[in-house]
């Protein structure tokens, strides 16, 4: 790893993996100190199996017992089941996307709902978090507000997790992230390697100051958090910019072919932000959670290349002769 990214990775990595390790009665008061309002947003689509029961838990810990949360929004994409009936009776306020902004119309995607939710609240720190977890996830919200409440230098926060992967009956304990692992980590390392301290560049839980992320564009399908990434990078800078170690995530899984999809969103968000001509860095860091933290390794995989045989000198002699 690069000196600033491998700085940046131990200076701005923290723990939150329980509630336990977060005090909550502190980071009310500094909410209430700085004069904050916070909102925390759930894009969702067809997610009537997971939403009733996240939104009910939130409400119940950051809405109700501790006021930590003043807006639990679920912004609504163009659902076809009971997803914003079934959030609004847990607790959520719902919005549709085509009710908001709607001379600028509507577009199918994730980003396109986070995007609109700026539209939709009012929060000078807004907490992000996907509609499909599984699990008790209480802690996420605190514990990815903390940096942002401690720290006035922090623009922008990504949580980070091992990822369990449910395949049939068994269960691989990091199987999950492939597209991260296969496609965005190694692009990332490549173009802009002081990010390699990130240890889930693509994961949908996060948070940010409002005056920052309405400073940057929001790509709408699945490459919006690489975009928001990079853009938020070259915005502020890598220290405002952490991460913090919220345990384990688990959700519904994807599909090999959604999957290629998103890949492919992902390689385009990428593509369109790199520097023409940029030199790619030659080397990898990838992570791995050794029961305490996440524990990063570094490899180089940059390849040589041989030139075209019809331009060595011994061939083409050998040819001509």
């Amino acid at each position: 790893m690069r000196p600033d990214a491998r700085a940046w990775f131990a200076d701005r990595t923290t723990t939150a993996r329980s509630l336990a390790q977060l005090d909550t009665a502190a980071l009310l008061q500094a909410k209430r100190r700085g004069g904050h309002r916070v909102s925390v947003v759930l894009p969702a689509r067809d997610e009537e199996a997971t939403v009733g029961r996240l939104v009910a838990d939130l409400h119940e810990h950051w809405v109700r017992r501790v006021p930590l949360v003043d807006e639990l929004v679920v912004v609504d994409s163009d659902s076809t089941d009971a997803t914003a009936a079934v959030a609004r009776a847990a607790g959520a306020d719902v919005v549709a996307t085509t009710d908001v902004l709607p001379g600028h119309g509507t577009r199918r995607g994730k980003g396109e709902a986070l995007w609109k939710s700026l539209a939709a609240t009012t929060g000078d720190l807004v907490v992000f978090l996907d509609a499909d977890l599984l699990g008790d996830v209480a802690h996420y919200v605190p514990g990815l507000l903390r940096p942002l409440l401690t720290d006035p230098q922090v623009d922008y926060v990504k949580g980070c997790y091992t990822r369990p992967l449910a395949v049939g009956d068994a269960v691989v304990p990091a199987g999950g992230g492939r597209v991260t692992e296969l496609t965005a980590r190694p692009l990332l390392n490549a173009l802009w390697p002081e990010l390699a301290g990130f240890v889930q560049p693509l994961g949908g839980e996060y948070a940010g100051r409002r005056s920052a992320l309405e400073q940057v564009p929001f790509v709408s399908a699945y490459g919006v958090e690489v975009g928001l990434l990079v853009d938020l990078l070259h915005l502020g800078g890598l220290s405002s910019l952490a991460q913090v170690d919220l345990g384990e995530r688990r959700h519904t899984s994807q599909s090999v072919e959604a999957l290629g999809a998103m890949a492919g969103q992902v390689v385009a968000t990428v593509l369109a932000r790199a520097a023409a001509g940029h030199e790619p860095s030659g080397l990898l860091t990838q992570f791995r959670h050794d029961g305490a933290g996440f524990v990063p390794r570094t490899s180089a995989v940059a390849v040589d290349e041989r030139p075209p045989m019809a331009t060595v000198p011994e061939y083409r002699a050998r040819l001509a002769g």
